[in-house]
């Protein structure tokens, strides 16, 4: 903000500046730090202004970064559904299954194969819709190639013929499990091996059967749904039983997905294709979209690392004000752009927090979170608030420009896929507006 700015402020808002003959007798916890706040007998002194700014620039754009990690994901996402903004968005699963026993009775015989799925009650967009899981037999093991991670970006081929199918619509809040039953081929195929002790470790088993993929149908219009990790949640189970005296005992081998490996051979898949224009020009994570070129918006989408960056380029302007000052208060507020969000693309309480440094690597999470403020919502006056007064701190005090800036993204990033669409700094609607509260005091004269 420039000095001639800062001084306009002052003139034009008379109202909102308050005297203080003494000290304050309490203030936020996070709007004061008290290794840099002056509390001593010059300031207890002295006359103490409070003024509200809220002019300072907050420049926002959009970035991309080249790829997530979702390895690390704690759940299974699969699903499909058409976004007017962030295009056609689409999840898969890749894993290797990992067998609770090797051993199976001379003479058992095969009954059935299913794999079960339990909702973890996540899911985003309409699940008023029919959705589609396709189960696939993989070609090639699920493996990195480059380190221990895989990336929503990776991709391993799969045999064409559907091991088992599934269209159902979704009831993602119950505590319900999907049943898919599945190809006698594979149970019987699984069950020899296992029954002539050709199979008896997990090494073995990996060469027989490399893998599934879960996929949704190819023309899903409808959401993406959340399944369970956990072992006793999701799993592939053969059923075989044995003769009894009286009747035959049934019993089954449970084949869950293998988390425990290192590394941990699955992940989801997470693309998007054919977005807005905007979107499109986000090629290379070092690219910034700013939000002016963007109809003055900015996007965020977990799931493919698309994330909302802020910067406060003009943040040392507020020297200009005449005294000595510090920072109260620091408070960030960004409203999503109206129409962009309804029942089904619906916005979260919450976004996290991360600095990200000049080439928008991510090296830090912070403990800061925008909390979305739904007090006015029947006036469509929703806005996320952030408190950020450590920050303008640090930004003030720090002599070198490094580049560094926030970035917004969901929290649980890598496993889930939720997008917003936030105002920028010239929005007509309601802008990005940074709320400092500043006390200025002069030094006692001798």
């Amino acid at each position: 903000m420039k000095r001639e700015t800062i001084h306009k402020v002052l003139r034009l808002l008379p109202s909102i500046i308050i005297l203080f003959p003494m000290v304050f007798a309490a203030c936020d916890e996070d709007a004061i730090d008290s290794s840099e706040f002056v509390a001593g007998e010059v300031f207890t002194e002295s006359n103490i202004r409070v003024i509200q700014i809220d002019t300072i620039t907050v420049e926002t754009s959009t970035v991309k970064f080249d790829s997530l990690i979702t390895s690390q994901s704690s759940r299974v996402l699969v699903g499909k559904y058409v976004d007017p903004e962030f295009g056609t968005v689409r999840s898969a699963s890749y894993f290797e299954l990992l067998p609770t026993t090797y051993t199976i009775d001379s003479e058992a015989e095969f009954d059935s194969i299913a794999m079960y799925l339990k909702l973890d009650k996540y899911y985003y967009n309409d699940t008023l819709k029919q959705n589609t899981i396709q189960i696939k037999e993989l070609n090639e093991a699920v493996k990195a190639y480059n380190g221990d991670d895989l990336y929503n970006t990776g991709s391993f081929t799969y045999k064409e013929e559907d091991l088992g199918t599934l269209s159902y619509t979704p009831r993602p809040i119950s505590s319900d499990s999907l049943e898919i039953r599945l190809s006698d081929s594979l149970g019987i195929d699984i069950f020899k091996e296992f029954q002539e002790k050709s199979i008896t470790n997990l090494a073995e088993f990996n060469v027989h059967f490399k893998g599934m993929a879960l996929l949704p149908g190819e023309t899903d219009d409808g959401s993406i749904i959340g399944f369970s990790l956990a072992a006793e949640n999701s799993y592939m189970r053969l059923y075989f039983s044995t003769a009894g005296e009286t009747e035959r005992l049934s019993n089954y081998i449970d084949f869950t997905i293998n988390t425990t490996s290192s590394p941990t051979p699955f992940f989801n898949q997470i693309t998007t294709e054919d977005p807005n224009e905007y979107l499109k020009t986000l090629t290379d994570k070092e690219i910034e979209l700013k939000s002016a070129n963007a109809e003055d918006r900015s996007f965020i989408q977990s799931g493919v690392g698309i994330a909302t960056r802020i910067q406060f380029p003009h943040i040392k302007s507020i020297y200009d004000i005449p005294g000595e000052g510090t920072i109260l208060n620091a408070v960030l507020k960004l409203k999503p752009t109206a129409q962009s969000f309804d029942d089904h693309l619906i916005l979260r309480d919450s976004l996290s927090v991360y600095l990200v440094d000049v080439n928008n690597d991510l090296t830090e999470q912070l403990s800061y979170i925008a909390v979305l403020n739904r007090d006015n919502q029947e006036f469509n006056d929703i806005y996320y608030e952030l408190s950020l007064s450590s920050y303008i701190e640090k930004l003030l005090v720090t002599e070198r420009y490094t580049g560094e800036a926030l970035v917004l993204l969901p929290d649980n990033y890598n496993s889930t896929v939720d997008r917003f669409i936030l105002n920028g700094n010239n929005s007509s609607d309601y802008s990005t507006t940074l709320e400092l509260t500043y006390s200025i005091y002069d030094e006692v004269e001798n």
